[in-house]
């Protein structure tokens, strides 16, 4: 306890009534879980197999559990620490009976996902955003625990009507397929404890202390959950910072704070506001700007640190002079106090912003890194592959028969697949069962007939190998059967990219056998597949190194939880920050919280830029600089406009970049 702050240690130490942390950015708060997780086990004597620790990423999971295991040694191997997902998972896979599953169900990606929609609900002639604005009102319904026909009792208007009809077809396909998207993993557990008694007691019984990480994220279905995993017992610590809720547009309620309080009223505040991270200039400039917004519970961030130099504003001509500058300010500062260039980072609003800055850092031979780019399982040779793998673990699953029935060609066409849906409709049966039915032959012949049943054959014969036999054998010996490597090259512009396709491949297969012969973990080939399929939904993206020495470039969003010391935020402008959307909505709230984000990722320094002209959607726009600026106080920016400096300060700008360009030569 000696390395905790008063506020961090009476967090750890309450656990006679619900708790709520209120811990703002920078203050320590996974120090705190990980040592309440040990105070549990070793003070009050929980066995570590009744605490469970919840939270939104693997990352942030594993951070967890590495943490808690070096102040409990083995014992942490014990904790149920997971991501949401995770637990609901591991739940459904133990209630599969219960929820009317078969063991062998499939999780569906958002590409899978989208597709059993569209021909669930006979909308194949819908356009694409038509089709994922439809989905997302689905996904908004299922997070809210609501029915197709609730869904449908409270639709307002003909789209939401055609919403809730297509949510009937398409849960009615995902039944039929045992196929579950991301956000039933949420939604079958919460209902399932809601509305089975004998399960809801069970799992209270095994729960018997709980913390949520991250509360100010929870949608309407995982606070349900929450809920009736705590029960009347409410043994439960949440964590959470409501100034830093940006992530309403995915289903995240920060409300889920006032509601919690309602449904228990013996609930706990602490706050957490002694900030680790940053100099006390960004701090004040933080606390200022989001002063602006209403609040549930008040907070301020302090820290002992230095107090540090004035936020700059760079003011720009055009989106291009802001790139150079913005790139010519990173370079200068780390040749002048020789720094690397993984302290730095360029945030923005959205992705389309980083091209400029890309095309200057690549001109200046500056090594970068932007986040967002296509993920591991993104790949279409990965998403083929793991396609195969959940077909042999589940032979309902018509997502992945449809897009791998012709993958390597097998002269599978259009009409042969039509032909087959339809029979396999009237028989209410799924696709490859359907293929080897003898009615099938009313429908098909010939070439088609046998390209079909070939292809079903091949499945079940792998299929049964792989689960009484060596399922990693079997998938190798699938791999070669359907020459799929020798497919690669057919179909890559060049050898190299093709053997760097099948690379990615065999990546994957290995994956599955790390995840098969894991020594403190192993499991089954059909449980390998479905976290494989988890990993997928959870990071989509491969491990990356994450010493390399380069500039970072990410989203405002994507920068939640991480911190560097030196931070530009780019963009300051109306309708980027605060996005139009969000201006004509009135959700300027969130915006607000976005940009307090930014600027609480910043350790030492942090600089602005805006642009007076910015070209968008091809046309040159003039730009007005962000509210946000003018919230924050005025005595702590300093304003860097280039038509106004004296010839000195321009004499000194070009002597400064001067020696960050010779330096740069030496090195």
């Amino acid at each position: 306890m000696s390395s905790l702050n008063p506020a961090q240690s009476q967090a750890v130490k309450h656990v006679h009534t619900p708790l709520l942390v209120l811990a703002g950015a920078g203050s320590g708060k996974t120090l705190a879980i990980t040592h309440k997780l040990a105070h549990l086990v070793r003070s009050l004597y929980y066995t570590p197999e009744s605490i469970y620790a919840v939270t939104f990423t693997n990352k942030a999971a594993r951070e967890m559990k590495e943490r808690a295991g070096k102040l409990m040694g083995e014992e942490a191997v014990r904790l149920n620490v997971s991501t949401f997902h995770t637990f609901g998972l591991n739940f459904i896979r133990q209630e599969y009976k219960a929820l009317q599953l078969k063991r062998s169900f499939t999780l569906l990606d958002e590409d899978d996902s989208m597709a059993m929609l569209r021909e669930a609900g006979n909308l194949g002639q819908l356009d694409k955003q038509v089709l994922f604005a439809l989905r997302h009102e689905i996904s908004n319904w299922k997070n809210a625990l609501l029915t197709p026909e609730q869904a449908m009792a409270i639709a307002k208007d003909k789209d939401q009507q055609l919403a809730a009809t297509a949510y009937a077809a398409y849960e009615r396909t995902q039944r039929a397929c045992h196929a579950l998207d991301f956000d039933d993993l949420i939604l079958l557990p919460a209902a399932c404890l809601r509305d089975n008694l004998d399960i809801r007691e069970k799992w209270q019984d095994k729960v018997r202390y709980l913390l949520i990480d991250e509360y100010q994220d929870t949608n309407g279905a995982q606070y349900e959950l929450m809920k009736f995993l705590a029960g009347t017992r409410a043994a439960f610590t949440v964590v959470g910072d409501d100034d830093q809720s940006i992530y309403a547009w995915r289903g995240a309620n920060p409300e889920n704070l006032n509601i919690l309080q309602q449904d228990f009223p013996k609930l706990q505040v602490i706050k957490l506001e002694q900030n680790y991270r940053s100099f006390g200039r960004i701090l004040k400039c933080a606390n200022t700007l989001i002063a602006n917004n209403p609040h549930l519970f008040e907070k301020s961030l302090w820290s002992q640190k230095t107090y540090g130099e004035p936020l700059r504003v760079l003011s720009c001509k055009n989106d291009e002079d802001e790139a150079e500058r913005v790139v010519n300010e990173i370079m200068m500062r780390k040749m002048r106090f020789n720094l690397n260039w993984k302290q730095f980072a360029i945030l923005f609003r959205g992705n389309h912003q980083a091209r400029l800055f890309e095309k200057a850092l690549i001109e200046k031979r500056i090594p970068y890194k932007l986040s967002g780019g296509q993920s591991f399982f993104a790949k279409a040779e990965i998403k083929d592959v793991l396609a195969y793998f959940r077909l042999l673990v589940n032979e309902d699953d018509d997502a992945a028969f449809l897009r791998i029935v012709n993958v390597p060609r097998r002269d599978i066409g259009a009409v042969t697949i039509e032909k087959l849906g339809a029979y396999a409709q009237r028989r209410h049966g799924s696709l490859l069962p359907s293929s080897l039915e003898l009615g099938i032959e009313s429908e098909l012949n010939g070439r088609s007939l046998t390209a079909v049943r070939q292809f079903a054959e091949l499945i079940r014969r792998y299929a049964e190998q792989a689960r009484k036999g060596d399922a990693l054998e079997a998938v190798n010996e699938l791999l070669k059967a359907i020459g799929y490597e020798g497919w690669l090259y057919e179909q890559a512009s060049s050898p190299k990219v093709a053997q760097s396709r099948w690379q990615n491949v065999q990546d994957l297969v290995s994956w599955l056998g790390n995840h098969i012969n894991h020594p403190q973990d192993p499991c089954d080939f059909e449980e390998a597949v479905n976290r494989l399929l988890l990993r997928d939904m959870l990071e989509r993206s491969a491990e990356e190194d994450r010493n390399a020495d380069e500039v970072q470039m990410l989203t405002l969003h994507a920068a939640k939880g991480l911190e560097y010391p030196h931070v530009y935020m780019v963009g300051m402008e109306e309708e980027l920050l605060p996005h139009h959307v969000s201006i004509e909505e009135g959700n300027i709230e969130e915006e607000r919280r976005l940009a307090y984000v930014g600027i609480t990722r910043a350790q030492e320094t942090l600089v602005f830029s805006l642009c007076k002209t910015r070209k968008r959607y091809g046309e040159l726009v003039h730009c007005e600089p962000s509210r946000f600026l003018t919230e924050l106080p005025v005595d702590d920016l300093q304003w860097d406009d280039q038509r106004n400096q004296s010839e000195e300060q321009k004499a000194q700008v070009r002597e400064d970049r001067l020696a960050a360009l010779k330096a740069l030569l030496d090195d």
